[in-house]
């Protein structure tokens, strides 16, 4: 599933095909795409909008519209597993997988493809209430360390199920915990509230610099899903320290590097560079 590093990218690409520019027909091809709503409700609600904002929030593309200066509520979009977002001429043939397609004023179509069929382009009417339930943004001013290790504090659950957990920060996912862990030097099964202040710090360093790289390099490709706007694969899983690595050497220790299951995720990690420990007393 694309995570923060390659929506963030995604929202990067668009915004300079569909800022500013009106939204004019709809052709739905997979109604579920539009999460409940139907396709002539979704077109009353979103043609002859304009876009005025595109922003990611966790792992959402957030397309902010109005409709003669006043508020015209959002595009939501979730990619999630193979969901992909393109500006394209209006005579491209996107194929079979093209779910929900949006003319633009300028000739060009917003395009949501899925092969899958899991992801998610609909509307809502506040953006802000439908993702209330997020966490903060690990990339924010909000994000800080005093927030950050307080939050540790009052939880007592294993640290790789509380970094996945969207309520609690987010835009975090599988790949991006497990790369932080181990930057980090913690274990995925490590209590959070066992969690030392330096250790907490360097967690929250590695957190956010670990999404600052993978963003440069535009996210990850490690499958055939995910490529940017521009159809063009992510490079930062050259970068992977331990992510999809089990049977290889730690580029830090040696140590070869194990797969477990933590929450029914698959999880890498080294055992030697990120042991638990126990409670400070």
């Amino acid at each position: 599933m694309p995570e923060l590093p390659e929506v963030e990218t995604v929202c990067r690409l668009i915004r300079p095909g569909v800022l500013g520019r009106e939204l004019g027909r709809v052709r739905v091809h997979w109604q579920r795409t539009l999460g409940g709503l139907k396709p002539a409700q979704f077109e009353r609600r979103v043609r002859g909008t304009k876009v005025c904002e595109v922003r990611r929030r966790g792992k959402y593309i957030v397309l902010e519209l109005s409709r003669a200066g006043a508020d015209a509520g959002a595009l939501l979009v979730h990619l999630r597993m193979s969901g992909r977002l393109h500006v394209d001429a209006s005579d491209y043939d996107r194929g079979p997988h093209l779910r929900v397609s949006v003319d633009l004023d300028d000739g060009a179509r917003l395009n949501f493809l899925d092969v899958r069929k899991f992801g998610r382009f609909t509307h809502t009417s506040d953006p802000d209430d439908a993702l209330s339930e997020l966490g903060p943004e690990p990339l924010s001013d909000g994000f800080s360390h005093a927030w950050f290790h307080a939050g540790l504090r009052q939880r007592k659950r294993f640290l790789k199920p509380l970094l996945l957990d969207q309520s609690f920060l987010a835009g975090l996912g599988n790949i991006y915990v497990d790369e932080a862990l181990h930057s980090a030097r913690l274990h995925p099964l490590q209590r959070s509230h066992q969690v030392s202040r330096p250790k907490s710090l360097a967690l929250w360093k590695a957190i956010r610099e670990t999404l600052e790289a993978a963003i440069e390099r535009e996210g990850s490709s490690f499958d055939s899903f995910y490529r940017t706007p521009e159809g063009q694969p992510g490079s930062y899983q050259h970068q992977f320290q331990v992510y999809g690595r089990n049977g290889k050497p730690c580029r830090h220790c040696g140590r070869t590097i194990s797969k477990i299951v933590v929450a029914q995720r698959g999880t890498h990690l080294c055992g030697r560079c990120q042991r638990r420990y126990p409670s400070p007393s």
